[in-house]
C-alpha cells in the first residue's frame, strides 16, 4: 500500500470498480432475507446540498451494514422531477422545465456517484418520464372507476404568480411557499382523491408503527383530527334549506344564539339573495379571500363577520338565530357551519360582545351559577345543565348521550364522527406535471381516457407563457382529441396536471420493478421487497408526503397490487445541517468561501471589511450559509465528508457545521492509514488472532479485548440506535489502543492480534468510509470487496472484564480481601463483604452503622 492516503486516486478507482462489478445491483432472491433501505428522493434542483449528503450518507451506512450481515439489500435512487420547484427554477433561469430538469439530473447523479453511495443505479427512475407517469395515469383511471377520484368546484388557495393551486401546508403566513407572493381564495373546478374514506384506518394504524418517531405519529394524528360529537340540523327561516352543523359540545346546543358560516360556504349566495346585505357580504368575502385560510392562521386574526340577513331556528330551544359569515369559520372543519354558543366558547364570546349578540348560560359550574350579563369570559368547563329544558339538572357530560338520543329520535340530528382531514385536491394549473387522463366531451361530459391511449404524454417541447402560465389550454395538438366513448371529434383533454405529491406517493413501490412495462408493478417483486424496511428523510414531510404515501399504499392494497397497507416499517427523520450566518457591512450575507480563515477577526475577501458572525441557522442559499459539497470533495474527498456528517451529531439531531470538525475527520483517517502502513509488513502474511486472550501479553490482551468490545458496541449503535457518532468514537478508542503496541516488540501472537485489530477497524469503518476501507482491505491481501465480507462478531470470552482486588475493612482496619470484576456495582461489593466468613466474625451481633465503598478498591464497614 502507498505510504500516504490519497483520497482522489482511491475514490475514483473504487467507484469504477463497484460500477463495473455491479456490486450493488440486486434481484429477488427468496433464499435471502431482504432489506429495503430508502432515502426520500430529491428534486433535481441543480446541485446536491449538505442536507442531501447527510441524509444519503446515513442511509448508505445502514445499507452497506445490512449487506455485510447477509441481507439482500435494495437501495435505489431516483428523481422527484415534476412540479412547481423544477418549473419555477427553470423559469428563474430562463430555461425550459424539461431541459432544466434533465440537465440537473445528470449533474446531481454525477455528484452522488462521487460520494460513493451504494445505489442500484439500474433501478433509477425520474417521475417526469412517460414510462413512469403512464402507470400513475392508469391508477387514476382505476380510482375514478371505483369512485375514489372525482371532480367538483371548490375554493382553493390560489397563487396568481405561480398560476396554480396550493395545499394549505404550502401557504406560509398568507404567502406562497415557492414565490413568497400573496395567496387568495378562488373557486375552481378541481380533481380530488377520496383520502377521507381511509381517515379512520390511517388513524388507527398510527399506533401500529413502532418504528416511527413519536413526533411524526402525533403530527399525523392531529392532521387526521378525529372528533366525536353530533350533527345537528338547523332549518333556515322561510326556506326549505337546512344547515347541518357538526359539534363536539352538543350539551350546549340550548345556548346557541347565532350561527357562523365560512365565507366559502356554498349556501351564502342563496342566503343573502334579496336581503339587502348582498353587497356588504360579498365585499367581506372578497377581503377574507386574500387572507390565509388555515386553522393556524385564523387563531391570530381578530374575529370578525357580517350578518347575511337570514335566520335559522335552534331545533332544541326554538330560538331564532341570526346567520353570520365569519372569518374564523372554516370549510375544512365539520360542515363549514358553526353553532355559536358565546357563554361556553371564548371565540364565540368575543364575537357576541363585538356584535352585541345574546349570551345564554346553559352549563353552570357546581354551586356557582353564572350571570351572562356580568361574564367577562366564556366558561368552557363541565357542570350542571340549566336553561336546557328537560335536561336541566343533569351533569353536562351525562346529558350528551341523552341529547343525542333526542336528536335521533326526533330526526333533528345524529351521532357523528368528523375528521379534520379533507379530500386531497390534486389539480394543478401548471404545465410541468403528469396530465390527468380525462377527456371533456360536448355530449358525454367527463370521460376517462382509454387505457390503450396511455400514457397521455406531456408535450416537452411546449413553450411556457408569460408569468409561468401553462401552455396546455392553448396547445391544440394536446387539447384537441376525440371522445373515447362516442367518438365526438370536438372533445378536449383535461389541461390540469397532477400535484407533484402524487408522483412521490408510490415511487417506492415502482423501484421494486422499474422496468416492468406490462403493469404498474411486477407483483412477485413487490411481494418480496415491500414494505420499505427503513425510510429516511426530513421531518418537514411528516404530514403531506408521508400521509399521502400511506393513503396510496392502501389504495394499491385494495386494488390487489401490493400486500402491505403501510409503506414504511421504520422511519428516521434526520436533523438539519446548520451553520452560522456571516455578514459583510458592504456585501450583506456572504458565502463561507468569501471569508478569510482568521477565526478571531474574519474579513470579507471581496472588500476586506470585518465580518459579523451571526447565529447558527439551517443552511440556506438565500442566507448564503451553505457549504458546497464539491469544495469538500475536492479538498478532502468523499470519505472525510461522510465521516464528519456522521460523527458531528446523532442523525435525529441538527448538525452544526464545523471546519475544524472536517479537518479532525481527515486527521483521523490519516492516522488509521499510518497505523495500517506501519504494521503492514508484519501482518501481511499472518491470519488474524481468533483464540482466548488469557495467554496474550498485557498490551496485546488489551487490544484484543478492546476490539471485541468495540465490535459489540458498534453493532449495537448501528443496529438499534443509528448512533454513528458513538460508534465512530468507539473505533477511535480502539485505534488509540493499537497505537500503544510497539511494532518492535516480538511478543508471541503480536502480528496476529494486530491483524485482527486492523481488520476489525476496517470492517467496522467500511460502511462509513467505504473507499478508504476497500483500499486497505485489498492491501491486506483480500481479492474480493470488503462488502462481500461478513460483519464481524465479538467473542464473549474476550469480553470478560479484568478483576480487581477489593480490600474489606471493619472500622478502618484490614480484615479480608476478595476479587471482583472491574467496576462491579457497589451493592454487589457490599453484599459480598458482609457475607465473608471472616468479616462475620468481626461484626458479630453489632449494628452496622455505615458502609463506605470505594469502587475497585475497598469496602469499609463501620459498626
Amino acid at each position: 500500500m502507498d505510504e500516504k492516503y490519497n483520497p482522489k486516486k482511491i475514490e475514483k478507482n473504487w467507484q469504477s470498480h463497484w460500477q463495473d462489478t455491479e456490486l450493488f445491483q440486486v434481484d429477488v432472491d427468496k433464499e435471502k432475507p431482504k432489506y429495503y433501505l430508502l432515502e426520500m428522493f430529491p428534486y433535481p434542483s441543480g446541485k446536491i446540498h449538505m442536507g442531501h449528503v447527510r441524509n444519503y450518507t446515513i442511509g448508505d451506512v445502514v445499507a452497506r451494514y445490512k449487506k455485510m450481515q447477509g441481507f439482500n439489500v435494495l437501495h435505489p435512487m431516483g428523481w422527484d422531477a415534476f412540479g412547481m420547484p423544477a418549473e419555477n427554477a427553470a423559469i428563474a433561469n430562463n430555461s425550459h422545465p424539461a431541459a432544466w430538469t434533465y440537465e440537473n439530473i445528470a449533474y446531481m447523479r454525477d455528484q452522488l456517484k462521487k460520494l460513493g453511495f451504494s445505489y442500484d443505479w439500474s433501478r433509477e427512475i425520474a417521475t417526469c418520464k412517460p414510462g413512469y407517469y403512464r402507470w400513475e395515469q392508469w391508477l387514476f383511471l382505476k380510482m375514478y372507476e371505483k369512485g375514489m377520484a372525482y371532480r367538483k368546484q371548490a375554493y382553493v388557495n390560489w397563487c396568481e404568480d405561480c398560476q396554480t393551486v396550493l395545499a394549505n401546508e404550502q401557504v406560509e403566513a398568507g404567502m406562497c411557499w415557492r414565490c413568497g407572493r400573496p395567496v387568495r381564495q378562488k373557486k375552481l373546478w378541481q380533481w380530488f382523491f377520496r383520502i377521507t374514506d381511509y381517515a379512520q384506518d390511517l388513524l388507527v394504524h398510527c399506533d401500529q408503527l413502532p418504528g416511527w418517531p413519536d413526533k411524526v405519529i402525533t403530527m399525523q394524528k392531529n392532521w387526521i383530527g378525529r372528533s366525536t360529537g353530533a350533527q345537528i340540523r338547523f332549518a333556515v327561516e322561510n326556506s326549505d334549506v337546512v344547515i347541518p352543523v357538526f359539534t363536539t359540545r352538543h350539551d350546549t346546543v340550548f345556548g346557541a344564539t347565532f350561527m357562523c358560516l365560512a365565507p366559502e360556504h356554498p349556501l351564502i349566495p342563496e342566503l343573502i339573495r334579496g336581503t339587502g346585505n348582498e353587497q356588504e357580504v360579498r365585499a367581506f368575502i372578497e377581503r377574507i379571500s386574500l387572507q390565509e385560510r388555515t386553522s393556524r392562521a385564523i387563531e391570530s386574526y381578530e374575529k370578525e363577520g357580517v350578518f347575511t340577513g337570514a335566520y335559522c331556528t335552534n331545533p332544541l330551544s326554538g330560538r331564532k338565530m341570526p346567520i353570520y359569515t365569519a372569518n374564523f369559520a372554516l370549510m375544512e372543519y365539520g360542515t363549514g357551519a358553526v353553532m355559536s354558543v358565546p357563554a361556553h366558547d371564548q371565540r364565540d364570546f368575543d364575537f357576541a360582545k363585538k356584535y352585541n349578540l345574546d349570551i345564554v348560560v346553559v352549563v353552570n359550574p357546581e354551586n356557582e351559577p353564572l350571570d351572562s350579563a356580568s361574564m367577562t369570559q366564556a366558561y368552557a368547563g363541565d357542570g350542571v345543565m340549566v336553561n336546557s329544558g328537560q335536561f336541566d339538572g343533569m351533569q353536562n357530560r351525562q346529558a350528551m348521550d341523552r341529547i343525542s338520543d333526542y336528536l335521533e329520535k326526533n330526526n333533528l340530528g345524529e351521532r357523528t364522527v368528523s375528521y379534520r382531514l379533507r379530500d386531497w385536491g390534486i389539480s394543478r394549473q401548471r404545465y410541468w406535471g403528469a396530465p390527468i387522463p380525462v377527456v371533456h366531451c360536448p355530449d358525454c361530459g367527463i370521460v376517462p381516457a382509454s387505457e390503450d391511449d396511455l400514457p397521455i404524454v406531456l408535450p416537452e417541447d411546449a413553450g411556457l407563457l408569460e408569468g409561468g402560465k401553462s401552455p396546455l389550454p392553448g396547445l391544440d395538438s394536446f387539447v384537441k382529441t376525440s371522445c373515447p366513448k362516442c367518438g365526438h371529434g370536438q372533445a378536449r383533454r383535461e389541461t390540469d396536471t397532477m400535484d407533484t405529491f402524487v408522483e412521490s406517493s408510490w415511487y417506492f413501490a415502482r423501484y421494486c420493478s422499474p422496468d416492468c412495462d406490462h403493469a404498474m408493478f411486477d407483483k412477485n417483486a413487490t411481494d418480496y421487497w415491500m414494505p420499505v424496511d427503513q425510510y429516511i428523510g426530513g421531518v418537514e414531510h411528516a404530514i403531506l408526503h408521508l400521509l399521502y404515501s400511506r393513503y396510496f399504499t392502501r389504495v394499491l392494497h385494495d386494488l390487489g397490487l401490493v400486500k402491505c397497507k403501510e409503506p414504511f416499517a421504520r422511519l428516521l427523520t434526520q436533523g438539519m445541517v446548520c451553520k452560522e450566518i456571516m455578514t459583510c457591512p458592504e456585501h450583506g450575507n456572504v458565502f463561507p468561501e468569501q471569508v478569510t480563515d482568521d477565526e478571531r477577526e474574519p474579513s470579507c475577501t471581496l472588500c476586506g471589511k470585518q465580518i459579523d458572525v451571526g447565529r447558527v441557522e439551517k443552511m440556506s442559499k438565500s442566507k448564503r450559509n451553505v457549504v458546497d459539497p464539491n469544495i469538500l470533495l475536492d479538498q478532502f474527498g468523499a470519505d472525510v465528508t461522510r465521516l464528519f456528517c456522521l460523527f458531528a451529531a446523532p442523525p435525529e439531531r441538527d448538525l452544526e457545521w464545523s471546519d475544524q470538525g472536517v479537518e479532525g475527520s481527515a486527521r483521523f483517517l490519516n492516522r488509521v492509514w499510518r497505523l495500517a502502513f506501519t504494521w503492514f509488513d508484519q501482518v501481511a502474511k499472518t491470519a488474524p488472532f481468533d483464540g482466548a486472550p488469557d495467554n496474550l501479553a498485557e498490551s496485546l490482551r488489551g487490544v484484543y479485548k478492546k476490539a471485541n468490545q468495540v465490535i459489540k458496541k458498534v453493532t449495537h449503535d448501528i443496529e438499534d440506535r443509528f448512533h454513528f457518532n458513538t460508534a465512530i468514537s468507539a473505533i477511535m478508542e480502539l485505534v488509540n489502543q493499537m497505537y500503544g503496541v510497539d511494532a518492535n516488540d516480538q511478543a508471541p501472537d503480536q502480528a496476529a492480534v494486530m491483524r485482527h485489530g486492523l481488520e476489525t477497524v476496517i470492517l467496522l469503518l467500511c460502511p462509513i468510509v467505504p473507499h478508504f476501507c476497500e483500499e486497505i482491505w485489498q492491501a491486506l491481501g483480500y481479492n474480493e470487496s470488503v462488502f462481500l465480507a461478513k460483519w464481524p462478531r465479538h467473542r464473549e470470552d474476550a469480553l470478560v472484564k479484568e478483576q480487581a482486588t477489593i480490600v474489606i475493612q471493619v472500622n478502618g482496619k484490614l480484615r479480608a480481601k476478595f476479587t471482583a470484576p472491574v467496576n462491579c456495582p457497589q451493592d454487589e461489593l457490599q453484599k459480598r463483604a458482609l457475607e465473608d466468613e471472616r468479616i462475620c466474625k468481626f461484626v458479630g451481633n453489632k449494628t452496622v452503622r455505615k458502609i463506605i465503598t470505594v469502587p475497585n478498591k475497598l469496602v469499609n464497614i463501620v459498626v
